[in-house]
């Protein structure tokens, strides 16, 4: 069953309803749903969809004949073309008398394999293809390589896309359509475990408890999720030891190049490298304080929350996994769980609050937010707040997100207030997030204070 993706559906079919060529240009993460996405887009459509694989040119050659002959009809195995300009030819043939969807996906294997396709199709795009009623999706999986050899102002490619589209993992408003009749503070658990990817959620049960979830998908040595970072790094990089050094690391508070380089063993200039790979893999992101996108204040983050539990509580457990005792092994994770939830928890208010911006139900109007970090003036002490948002008017809003059992009491309130107060602006409102609530203490200091917002998680997720 296909769920969500509503509005780059929506996208891809206004594409599809004008008349001429176009090409999509669609990446992201592996496991976050691209060629899923695709398969509905063309589900009801005349479509060719050819995936690269990660072998020779011929090969791929091979395989790109046959989809071709599938199309048409063909059965066993088919004639093959003497080289891609004959199967592009082929193609063009067949947009003659009809609309057709022509799907490249892993286009970055077939560059591999033959490093000539870029240009083979920018000629035949220009020459050929912009006057035929041909859609085109260019579909891939290595983030820097279709940013940089796709979309790169160097690529051959370059200005032939007419739109682009890099898929993002769920919001937990979108994982909420897998699970519509989940109790929300489960599916926030189930949300902060699988990081929003539509793979790793369709592993999850409806049925089972948290502890069930953990322990058959993550403290069995045959689940799937279990080998699932290490086998994704093994298909991405090519020293798969020393990026898992560098993600449990991250995982485990190293959030500074110097403490990720003395943690490792690694050089400085060497961590700074792994790193920014990582980023673009999307496993790991580099974060500034809100308002300073040059501070050398830059801290990394692992930005998939199912990394950030994996490699935090999974190796340092690994033997007791492997020799059966999940149960022991759960039982010594579980107490850390309202912790990690803590960032979960963070991500998901962001969320809300940028779905309540775009819907124009907020105080008013922000063009970014984030975290922020720095120095108190007046303690002389490092402070943080988890949300702050803003704009071009001087703007702010401060938020602080609380996932704890126990009711949010004035104290929060009162310190959130006390940290807004270190910032300039012409307009302040402030809002805690609640996973279960507030005290009556709380409660009546912000009914007094029309700029205090105190929002429940169950509210955040009624709407």
């Amino acid at each position: 069953m296909f769920v969500g993706r509503r509005s780059e559906l929506a996208m891809m079919q206004r594409r599809y309803r004008r008349q001429g060529y176009e090409c999509v240009v669609l990446y992201g993460r592996r496991r976050v749903g691209k060629t899923a996405l695709i398969r509905e887009f063309i589900r009801d459509k005349e479509a060719i969809f050819f995936t690269g694989m990660e072998t020779t040119a011929q090969e791929n050659l091979d395989s790109f004949s046959q989809c071709i002959y599938d199309f048409q009809g063909g059965h066993g195995t088919a004639p093959v073309y003497p080289d891609f300009q004959a199967a592009f030819d082929a193609v063009t043939g067949l947009a003659e008398t009809r609309k057709l969807v022509l799907v490249i996906d892993e286009f970055p294997y077939l560059a591999k394999s033959y490093p000539g396709i870029s240009s083979l199709l920018q000629v035949q795009i220009d020459h050929v293809w912009k006057d035929r009623d041909i859609y085109l999706i260019l579909c891939g999986s290595s983030m820097s390589f279709m940013e940089k050899q796709v979309l790169g102002h160097q690529s051959p490619l370059f200005g032939r896309r007419t739109a682009q589209l890099k898929l993002q993992p769920f919001t937990i408003f979108e994982a909420q359509e897998f699970f519509p009749d989940m109790e929300p503070e489960k599916l926030a658990v189930l949300y902060g475990l699988t990081g929003g990817i539509p793979l790793y959620l369709g592993q999850m049960s409806r049925d089972a408890t948290i502890d069930e979830d953990v322990m058959e998908n993550f403290l069995d040595p045959m689940a799937y999720l279990f080998e699932e970072p290490s086998n994704l790094l093994k298909q991405e990089v090519r020293e798969p030891a020393t990026y898992n050094a560098i993600i449990q690391a991250v995982a485990t508070g190293s959030t500074k190049v110097s403490q990720i380089a003395t943690k490792t063993g690694l050089e400085t200039s060497a961590c700074v490298v792994y790193l920014k790979n990582l980023i673009g893999l999307g496993i790991i992101k580099k974060e500034y304080p809100f308002g300073e996108s040059h501070s050398r204040k830059s801290i990394y983050l692992l930005k998939d929350s199912m990394f950030r539990f994996w490699y935090r509580f999974i190796p340092t457990h690994y033997s007791q996994i492997q020799n059966g005792m999940a149960e022991v092994a759960w039982q010594r994770i579980k107490p850390h769980l309202p912790d990690f939830m803590g960032q979960v928890f963070e991500d998901i208010c962001l969320q809300w609050l940028w779905r309540e911006n775009a819907g124009g139900r907020l105080p008013f109007v922000f063009d970014d937010a984030g975290r922020w970090w720095g120095g108190d003036p007046r303690t002389h002490k490092q402070t943080e707040l988890d949300i702050v948002a803003g704009n071009a008017e001087g703007e702010l809003l401060f938020g602080e997100c609380k996932w704890r059992n126990e009711l949010v009491d004035q104290d929060v309130l009162e310190l959130l207030l006390y940290r807004g107060g270190l910032f300039q602006a012409l307009r302040k409102e402030y809002m805690i997030f609640a996973k279960r609530g507030f005290s009556e203490r709380c409660l009546r200091e912000a009914a007094g204070n029309e700029h205090i917002h105190l929002v429940t998680f169950a509210q955040m997720m009624h709407r």
